[in-house]
């Protein structure tokens, strides 16, 4: 048992500090806020967000649509039609595309949407994909793996 341990029993209350009830009481006349200035005042605190007058930083950013993402992630995107020319059961990842000739730039992580037909079954590893593309892999005999 240590003195940081101590804690009051159980449901037992602290009373609340009496101020402004004379100098004796050690909170009186100003009740230990100070002499003046606004957090002496009634009424104190300041709203959150209030920066004195200044016009506040939530007034200040824009709130607009169209203006960039902070953490915007890049992908290089792919349609599902365009992996009909591949054989089948084969694995397809970013490089193996690249290797190919479908893909001729790297953007960022490999992403799959699911505009067109799928018909050959193939082992698809990529970062990110829509719920469509999945469903279309799937039907046609393949499989999806998202790696990140």
């Amino acid at each position: 048992m240590r003195l940081e341990d101590v804690q009051p029993k159980e449901g037992s209350q602290h009373r609340p500090r009496r101020v402004g009830r004379g100098i004796a009481a050690g909170q009186g006349a100003s009740c230990g806020f100070g002499m003046r200035g606004q957090k002496s005042r009634s009424g104190r605190p300041t709203r959150p967000g209030f920066e004195g007058g200044q016009n506040p930083l939530y007034r200040r950013v824009p709130k607009l649509k169209h203006f960039t993402l902070v953490n915007h992630k890049q992908y290089t995107v792919l349609n599902v039609s365009r992996l009909e020319t591949l054989t089948a059961n084969s694995e397809v990842t970013l490089e193996s595309l690249l290797e190919a000739g479908i893909l001729t730039a790297q953007k960022g992580g490999l992403k799959i949407l699911g505009d067109g037909e799928l018909t050959v079954a193939l082992n698809v590893k990529a970062s990110a994909a829509t719920k469509s593309a999945i469903a279309k892999i799937e039907a046609a005999g393949g499989s999806i793996e998202i790696i990140g």
